[in-house]
This record gives structure tokens, sequence and C-alpha cells, in this order.
């Protein structure tokens, strides 16, 4: 059982990637049920998924404060959606930081310390660098592979289902890089 939220900017994969946790919980047989917001995110703007699973899920939304983990794939997403998390949940945080038009245009400012002020509220918190590692597995559009890895070692599903649902649900040619990409993630969490 987990409830996962997925938080990140258009153009990240924080859709293919839920769809991915989805289909890995669904081949261990569970029950699964996503939701997606996706505001502006053709334009850069804030994508956030929910994904839950367990024996039977009702409801594909997360209360407030009751999320197992969050993946952030950009740092202020992840502050904007920290409150979903319990006290005692993870944060899976790609240090990744991609202004918004606001901050572009010169009308605010970026939020300073926002990987403390997500560790302050989620004390359990790894910080990934997802971006280098999708790089290093051949592509930065990986990321969101290697944030699935650094998940999947808190979760008892096996290496070889996600790698299942990986080769699934991604086009052709980006299969492989993926795949690396995911592995190297999943290596990450030992360094909590």
């Amino acid at each position: 059982m987990a409830d996962v939220i997925l938080a990140g900017v258009g153009g990240q994969g924080c859709v293919l990637s839920a769809r991915i946790a989805a289909e890995t919980a669904l081949s261990m047989g569970y029950d699964v049920k996503t939701s997606e917001v996706h505001g502006m995110a053709q334009r850069g703007g804030s994508v956030v998924c929910m994904v839950r699973w367990s024996e039977e899920v009702h409801s594909p939304l997360i209360s407030s404060g009751s999320a197992d983990f969050i993946l952030a794939f950009e740092l202020l997403e992840g502050l904007r959606y920290v409150e979903y998390v319990s006290r005692e949940g993870t944060a899976i945080v790609n240090n990744y930081r991609l202004d918004p038009l606001p901050v572009l245009s010169g009308d605010e400012a970026y939020p300073e310390d926002t990987l403390e002020n997500i560790h302050s509220v989620i004390p359990r918190m790894l910080v990934v660098e997802a971006r280098e590692l999708a790089v290093e597995a051949g592509n930065a559009r990986a990321a969101g592979s290697v944030l699935l890895g650094a998940l999947s070692s808190f979760l008892d599903f096996p290496a070889d289902v996600w790698e299942e649902s990986i080769l699934c649900l991604v086009p052709g040619k980006a299969r492989e890089v993926n795949r690396a990409a995911f592995m190297l993630g999943r290596k990450t969490s030992a360094r909590m």
C-alpha cells in the first residue's frame, strides 16, 4: 500500500512516471487509482500526479498530510506540494531548479533555501541529481526514471517488474536509456 505524489513541470515526464508506477503496482496485483492535474503544463506550468495502490482504493485523490512519498521533479514544485506528505513520509527530490515565468521576467524571486524548506516539513528526504544521472544513462529526459528508481528501493516490488513497466510504456528508442536511468536511481537510496 502506498500513496505517491509526483510534482513537476510540464515536459519533465511526471505523467509518464505516474503511469509506470501505476502499471508496476497493477502488475503486483494491487488496486490502483491515479489522478493528474496539468496547470498550463504545455507551457512549463505545474503538473501534479497522484498514484495510490492498496488491496482496495476508493479515491484517486490523496489527502493533505497523508502521502507516503513525494517525487519532486523540480525544487519549487516539490515545495509547492510538500503539505501532502505525512511527517513519516519520504521526499525524493530532484536537485533541479527550473525558473517559472514570473522569475524569468523579474517579477518574482525564486524562493531561497528550497531544499531546507522541504526538509523542515519532511525530515526523511533523499536528494537526487536526477538530471545528471539521466545524462549519464544517455538522455536528460530520463530523469523521471531515475526518480522512479530511487522510489523503487523503498518498496517491495522487484526491479524486474519496474523494468517491465518501463519497457511497456516508454517509446521504443528511449526504452534502454530509461531502464539504465532507473537502475542508476535505484542505487541512490544507499546515500540516504
